[in-house]
């Protein structure tokens, strides 16, 4: 499992492990039942504390990504593939709604929005 931490990102650190494994967990890299390091080791990895790791690691837990087994581990729960799909969706709208508001702003069209995003897409084929 690859972890980077940036330490000079405005994102707190627990967040950026978070969304590092979560997006592991719905690419595939990380599998269902895949034992992830123990908290302390993946402290010790990351040069973190262990406050931090365990922070991230029960804001997994309490979103259905993970399970702990005690005195065994932390694991990749079982995923519901639709229920990522949704969030992944909200936030995506999320993202639009933002774009939307702004192209409102800078007096922009659809036309102008959507060939914008057409270009973004092309940019990350």
């Amino acid at each position: 499992m690859l972890i980077y931490i940036d330490s000079r990102s405005s994102i707190p650190i627990y967040d950026q492990i978070v969304t590092q494994i979560k997006d592991q967990i719905i690419s595939g890299t990380l599998k269902q039942d895949d034992m992830l390091p123990s908290i302390r080791n993946l402290a010790k990895e990351l040069r973190i504390s262990v406050i931090t790791t365990k922070r991230a690691y029960e804001e997994l837990e309490r979103e259905g990504f993970v399970y702990t087994i005690p005195s065994k581990g932390c694991f990749v729960a079982p995923k519901n593939i639709e229920i990522l799909r949704e969030q992944n969706l909200k936030e995506i709208e999320r993202h639009l709604q933002e774009a939307v508001r702004l192209s409102a702003r800078l007096c922009l069209t659809a036309d102008d929005l959507l060939s914008m995003l057409k270009n973004e897409m092309e940019e990350s084929e």
